[in-house]
C-alpha cells in the first residue's frame, strides 16, 4: 500500500521488535468435555425406562445417569454416564450385568457414543425375536435395550431424530385413508393395518401395498421411489 507525504520529514525512528506492543489474544475458556478422569459428582440426573417383552414375565428397568458438563454457561451440555439394569428375572444376569459395565466405560471414554445404538440393535436372536405393541418387531432383547439408549440421546440432544415434513405426513394419512376404505380401518388398538407387512427401514408392520407399490404407512419408505 502506497502512503503519500505531504509534510516535511523533520525526524524519524526505526521501530524494533521491543517497541511492537504484543497483540492481546482473548482468552478462551476453558470447556470441559466427558472423559474417564472426570470425578464422579454425588448427584446425578437420570431417567429410567421400563422393558416388558414376552420372553420373561418379569419386566427391565433400564436406568441412565447423565454428567452436566459447562453448567451455567452457553455451553452446557448433558452427556450419559453410566447405565444400569435391573429385573426380577436372575436368568440373564451375567451378561447385563457385564453389558452395562462395558456400555458406561465407553460413555466416560467420551466421544460419540451413538455407534452403540446401532450396534446393538443390529444383535439377532437366534431363537428368533418378537413384535411389540403398534407392530414393531424386536429381533432380540439387546436390540430392545438399544431402542432404550436410543430414545435417551434423542431426549438429551445427542441423537437429532428424523423427522417428516407436511407434506409426507399428509401424503401417508391419504394413503392410509385409501387402504382402509379398501381393506377396512384397522381394529382397535393397532397402530396400522392388519394386512400390513413389516418395513425393512423402521423394522415396524406398517408397509402395504397401494397402487402398485409398497409403501409404509410409519416411516414412508416406498419400494418405488
Amino acid at each position: 500500500m502506497t502512503h503519500r507525504i505531504t509534510k516535511k520529514i523533520i525526524s524519524y525512528k526505526v521501530l524494533t521488535k521491543d517497541d511492537i506492543e504484543p497483540v492481546k489474544q482473548e482468552e478462551q475458556p476453558t470447556l470441559e468435555s466427558m472423559n474417564e478422569n472426570l470425578t464422579r459428582p454425588e448427584v446425578l440426573l437420570g431417567s429410567t425406562y421400563k422393558i416388558k417383552t414376552p420372553q420373561s414375565e418379569h419386566a427391565l428397568y433400564i436406568t441412565i445417569n447423565d454428567m452436566i458438563l459447562n453448567p451455567g454457561t452457553p455451553h452446557e451440555e448433558r452427556r450419559p454416564y453410566e447405565i444400569f439394569i435391573n429385573s426380577k428375572n436372575m436368568e440373564h444376569f451375567q451378561w447385563v450385568l457385564a453389558l452395562t459395565r462395558l456400555i458406561s466405560a465407553v460413555f466416560r471414554k467420551g466421544g460419540d457414543a451413538c455407534f452403540l445404538v446401532e450396534e446393538m440393535k443390529a444383535v439377532f436372536d437366534p431363537h428368533g425375536g418378537y413384535f411389540k405393541k403398534g407392530g414393531v418387531f424386536m429381533p432380540s432383547l439387546v436390540a430392545e435395550i438399544g431402542y432404550a439408549i436410543e430414545s435417551h440421546l434423542k431426549h438429551i440432544g445427542m441423537i437429532k431424530p428424523e423427522k417428516m415434513t407436511d407434506h409426507q405426513k399428509n401424503f401417508l394419512d391419504e394413503k392410509r385413508k385409501e387402504f382402509e376404505a379398501q381393506h377396512g380401518e384397522s381394529e382397535e388398538g393397532q397402530a396400522f393395518p392388519e394386512k400390513a407387512v413389516l418395513c425393512n427401514k423402521c423394522s415396524t408392520k406398517a408397509m402395504v401395498l397401494m397402487d402398485g407399490c409398497m409403501t409404509c404407512l410409519n416411516c414412508g419408505e416406498s419400494k418405488c421411489g
